[in-house]
């Protein structure tokens, strides 16, 4: 039988040597070592960054790309500038979907009041009254709000690959409407409320031996314990909660809200959906062309397991590009599809005869 011994003479020891080691750690030097404050700046020009007349991303002093790597074994903080940096970006391609594309940007829900939280798309002047044709933009999951297709592709790359401002500047130039979805703005995040507990030292129900030892605490332990917290989480960031909006919580019930409330209400005789990723699940039932990473020749046919829309080849084998890379294969689809289609066609789908016809079946 096997037996369970109790520590010995050598865990006492070991226990002594690892007391005597952190006694000689120097708590002052490892705190210098510690990362840099969170602290970014909110505007492009305060990164020292802007985009030149290709719409490339560039130092405005060096003239060199964006460096992820900025400063060396901080990682974290790495990852939290380029985040920062990102939401920068994002703000950026709202201004130029305004100012370049001179598309209208619409607060949804569209009943909202002035207090709840509130998301919006965009749209152009003629999106529900152009009786000809809709085109509708949906970007993927992840961080990549309205007019993105990939953020990497707008940091690394430029402005045309990344965004969908080309697909939206070719669209208005072949007469369509224009209506860009926002399906990731879920919710908005505000600071937790600080809840304000009374000090245990004061409170009268703890033993006052107890309070005693608590107010003995030798102040290089005390040192000690503030290191150990700061070392686990170098910089406690703000506690958040999230508010959800309202019908828009999530991608599904985004696309469905405008569905509804704008798309199904337009003028058009046809409506044609680009979609990226995963902003493409919503509409695959329908009569459709999917373009896949591969290394294909652009509008190859690619074999399919899943019974899903015809797919093709976009050129590349980098998903993130696929939308870039067969643009114009995209409008020549729908220009071709547009003609093919004859007044005694059936109207088109909206989403709940779509619905209920399967629930038929």
């Amino acid at each position: 039988m096997a037996q369970i011994q109790q520590g010995g003479p050598d865990e006492k020891e070991k226990s002594t040597a690892l007391k005597d080691l952190l006694s000689r750690i120097d708590l002052d030097e490892l705190m210098k070592k510690d990362e840099p404050p969170l602290d970014f700046p909110d505007t492009l020009e305060g990164f020292e960054y802007a985009f030149n007349e290709k719409g490339q991303l560039r130092h405005t002093k060096t003239g060199e790309p964006f460096v992820f790597n900025y400063r060396e074994d901080l990682h974290r903080w790495n990852q939290k500038r380029y985040e920062a940096l990102g939401e920068i970006i994002t703000k950026y391609v709202y201004e130029l979907l305004e100012k370049d594309c001179n598309l209208k940007k619409i607060s949804i829900p569209v009943d909202a009041t002035e207090s709840e939280p509130k998301s919006f798309i965009f749209m152009s002047e003629d999106a529900l009254t152009n009786p000809q044709k809709l085109m509708v933009l949906i970007h993927g999951s992840g961080v990549v709000r309205a007019g993105q297709w990939a953020r990497r592709l707008i940091i690394n790359e430029d402005l045309d690959s990344g965004t969908q401002i080309p697909f939206i500047k070719r669209a208005m130039e072949e007469g369509y409407g224009v209506i860009v979805l926002n399906p990731n703005e879920n919710y908005i995040e505000v600071e937790k409320p600080t809840i304000h507990v009374q000090s245990s030292s004061d409170s009268s129900d703890e033993p006052a031996e107890k309070r005693e030892r608590k107010d003995k605490v030798p102040k290089e332990t005390k040192k000690r314990r503030d290191f150990y917290e700061k070392y686990r989480n170098p910089q406690r960031e703000k506690e958040t909660m999230q508010l959800y909006i309202r019908e828009n919580g999530s991608p599904e019930e985004h696309a469905v809200y405008v569905w509804d409330h704008f798309i199904a209400q337009s003028a058009a005789e046809n409506v044609f959906f680009v979609a990226h990723s995963y902003g493409g699940l919503a509409f695959v039932e329908l009569n459709c062309c999917n373009w896949v990473s591969s290394s294909e020749p652009l509008d190859t046919s690619v074999e399919s397991m899943l019974p899903d829309c015809p797919r093709v080849s976009a050129g590349t084998d980098r998903h993130e590009l696929t939308s870039w890379k067969s643009f114009p294969s995209i409008f020549k689809f729908f220009t071709e599809a547009s003609e093919a289609k004859t007044s005694s066609l059936k109207p088109a789908l909206t989403r709940r005869s779509h619905r209920i016809k399967h629930e038929e079946l």
